[in-house]
């Protein structure tokens, strides 16, 4: 029996944007919340990130990369449909990156820029992200399988909704990473953080949802909804998916309320995790919505094959750094824990 080699590099690549959509949401969350912090608080944030986050894009190169490699007709389309905020995101990604090391060597004006560039980097990203997301689920214009669109398309009100449900939803996975990784003060505040994020995060993924189905027919068609008619038996499959976000805020709440310390950002990780489902669920087999699906952009089997032997190797040693990463930093970090 053959592979399905298009099939198994699309679910490489959408398990590679998951991972990193979760995994460097939280710490683009904790520089979200910069503002909200003293300095000395803020040395302690980034002391909780500064062993993962940059294991963390490494997800987004593997997705970025291996969409350009096994599906090149997408990415020879939706690079310029979203070219705007994809090179938006970069720079905020550099700008952070780049304040996350001299923020500790500057002096008194130099260490506040680079605190700045650090929350303007993270905000940057995230609403880029935001924008990304968005321009994707409202659909790329084609036309003989190629972008026929505009330079502005991305940026309409939906995209705009959509990037502030990012924000949120970062700012709330970065306080439930400071509330399972924190102690005393800012311990407690990133419990404050949380309990507003939580609920902006659940009336902003209510309205996504509610406008990506009056927006979007082909996707409210997917959920059982046709014009002034609606098929419970198209829904009943999907059910699941929602109910899964309902349970990450609810565990959200709950384990603010009972002071838990890491069930918090589990249910956060859920709520994204949902979103995420809802959305592939939404437009799969589309690679490019709505006009290529994931076969008709994938590259020749033989060249799949050949990235899925290197895949074989490179995908669990990244794995199994990760995992080791984070178990050797498990635990609380304290003030004098010290990056540089």
């Amino acid at each position: 029996m053959s592979l399905d080699l298009p099939l198994i590099w699309a679910g490489i690549i959408a398990t590679a944007v998951l991972f990193y959509v979760m995994l460097d949401g939280f710490d683009l969350g904790v520089g979200i919340l910069f503002p909200f912090a003293t300095e000395a608080e803020r040395d302690v944030m980034i002391d909780s990130i500064a062993p993962v986050w940059d294991g963390n894009e490494t997800w987004l190169v593997l997705g970025g990369g291996g969409l350009f490699a096994a599906f090149p007709k997408a990415y020879a389309v939706i690079m310029p449909a979203l070219y705007g905020p994809i090179m938006l995101m970069l720079l905020g990604l550099v700008m952070r990156g780049v304040a996350f090391e001299f923020r500790a060597r500057g002096r008194v004006r130099g260490r506040a820029f680079w605190t700045a560039a650090f929350a303007g980097g993270s905000i940057t990203a995230a609403v880029a992200q935001g924008f990304v997301l968005g321009g994707f689920i409202q659909g790329v214009t084609l036309r003989d399988e190629a972008f026929a669109g505009g330079p502005w398309d991305w940026l309409t009100p939906y995209t705009v909704l959509v990037a502030a449900g990012i924000v949120a939803g970062y700012a709330l996975l970065g306080a439930t990473w400071l509330v399972w990784r924190t102690e005393t003060e800012l311990h407690g505040k990133a419990r404050r953080w949380a309990w507003i994020a939580g609920p902006l995060v659940a009336v902003l993924l209510a309205a996504v949802s509610l406008a990506t189905l009056l927006v979007h027919p082909r996707i409210a068609g997917r959920w059982g909804f046709t014009g002034e008619t609606f098929d419970p038996a198209a829904l009943l499959p999907l059910s699941p998916i929602p109910l899964l976000g309902l349970v990450g805020l609810v565990v959200v709440a709950v384990g603010l309320m009972r002071r838990s310390h890491g069930w918090p950002f589990a249910g956060a990780l859920l709520v994204f995790l949902s979103g995420y489902a809802g959305l592939a669920a939404g437009f799969f087999p589309n690679i490019v919505p709505y006009g290529m699906t994931f076969r008709q952009a994938a590259n020749a089997d033989n060249a799949l094959a050949f990235m899925l032997w290197v895949t074989a190797f490179v995908l669990p040693a990244i794995l199994a750094y990760s995992v080791w990463v984070y178990w050797v930093f498990r635990g609380k970090v304290t003030a004098d824990a010290g990056y540089h």
